[in-house]
């Protein structure tokens, strides 16, 4: 390994440089911009063979990406918050047609008022689109779900899209230590692509794109339902196959000081390291907190939550996106689900730094001292929680 200093956009543009996919499609919005502007460096100075196209659009960007995949090309392309929306119809093309393309998300809000700072509710809108979605905590993080994401993406039993998504400015722009593994070594671990069904496969003629109606449009939906699931075990067998390398084994979550832990947060990416400072603050006061930190969103791993939460006296989960007109936030909602029948566990919302709105250690501390009450006194006072708003 060889250690750099590297922004979070920096370290997933190494990623890619390491990858060395045939196309890359680019169109800049902030924060991402600067991720594909290094990438499109390393084309200028040689670094890789990709083909770098600019589009005029992330629409085109996406479109562009699905095509050189259809094709069979290793394709891959980066956005944020308006500019994936704007993809959005051909975010789903390229999930349906069940191409393997890897897209970092640099989370910000989407508009409006318009904003260029960190929440999640981007990748939240597209949770539902059939894509696998892998949060990172840091710029490490974030460089080897990159790697990860290839393999995962391309394995035969899932052929799924992946978004690797990684917190705008605290992440992308922050200046963070990477330690990087040598070129060879990622090669070797991401292998060789070989696309099914290429479209420039002459002598095998294949249709992308078709009408699909309702004698056929179920049953493919329902295929791509079972890519989503097959790729619960992927991602773990992937995750442990990388340790290998890094020394480290991703699962779909990491747990922070639980083992005797009463009450816990969960959360998901950068403020995973806020908390783990806080954890330890109050560790060394005789608190019992810890931390679970969620990495997929997408396969939502339900039944390994179930398995952990049950044990805790009480449960905050803490959104950095709103879904308005719902009793708190998506990844609320979805922990919720995961542990009916199991109403014994109080389990409280927080909304929490939308359109950028820091979050300090004193704000995840109070969110612990109210679990302590809620633990001492058995009620619930707020469902949901409005954390750092203004009256």
């Amino acid at each position: 390994m060889t250690r750099k200093s590297m922004t979070g956009n920096e370290a997933v543009a190494y990623a890619m440089l390491q990858v060395n996919p045939d196309v890359v499609a680019a169109y800049p919005i902030t924060p991402q911009t600067s991720l594909m502007q290094k990438f499109a460096d390393y084309v200028a100075d040689g670094m890789v063979d990709t083909e770098l196209v600019t589009t005029d659009s992330e629409h085109s960007a996406m479109s562009a990406t699905v095509g050189a995949s259809a094709a069979g090309a290793r394709a891959m392309t980066a956005t944020s918050s308006n500019g994936l929306a704007y993809m959005w119809e051909i975010v789903y093309i390229a999930s349906s047609t069940r191409l393997p393309i890897v897209m970092p998300v640099v989370n910000r809000a989407l508009s409006g008022p318009i904003n260029i700072h960190c929440d999640h509710s981007d990748a939240m809108g597209a949770r539902d689109s059939g894509w696998i979605q892998l949060f990172s905590e840091n710029a490490q993080e974030a460089y080897e779900n990159m790697i990860q994401a290839v393999r995962i993406a391309e394995h035969p039993d899932v052929l799924t899209p992946v978004m690797v998504c990684l917190d705008g400015f605290i992440i992308s722009h922050g200046m963070e230590t990477v330690e990087v593994f040598d070129t060879e070594t990622v090669k070797k671990f991401i292998g060789t692509y070989t696309p099914q069904n290429p479209l420039l496969d002459v002598d095998n003629p294949t249709t992308y794109g078709p009408l699909d109606l309702f004698d056929y449009y179920y049953e493919h939906k329902r295929q791509q339902i079972e890519g989503m699931e097959k790729s619960r075990d992927v991602i773990l067998d992937i995750g442990r196959e990388f340790a290998s390398i890094c020394g480290k084994t991703y699962g779909h979550f990491e747990e922070y000081k639980t083992d005797d832990a009463e009450s816990v947060i969960l959360v998901l990416g950068s403020t995973a390291g806020t908390t783990k400072g806080v954890i330890d603050k109050m560790r060394a006061q005789g608190e019992k907190v810890g931390l679970i930190k969620l990495r997929t969103f997408r396969p939502f791993p339900h039944q390994e939550l179930a398995g952990i939460l049950g044990k805790f006296k009480a449960v905050a989960v803490l959104d950095r996106a709103a879904s308005i007109g719902s009793l708190g936030g998506p990844l609320f909602t979805e922990v919720r689900c995961a542990m009916l029948g199991q109403d014994s566990v109080p389990i409280v919302n927080y909304i929490y730094g939308l359109g950028g709105r820091n979050i300090g250690m004193a704000d995840i501390e109070s969110v612990y001292q109210d679990l302590s009450e809620i633990t001492a006194s058995g009620q619930v006072k707020n469902l949901v929680t409005y954390l750092g708003v203004r009256e």
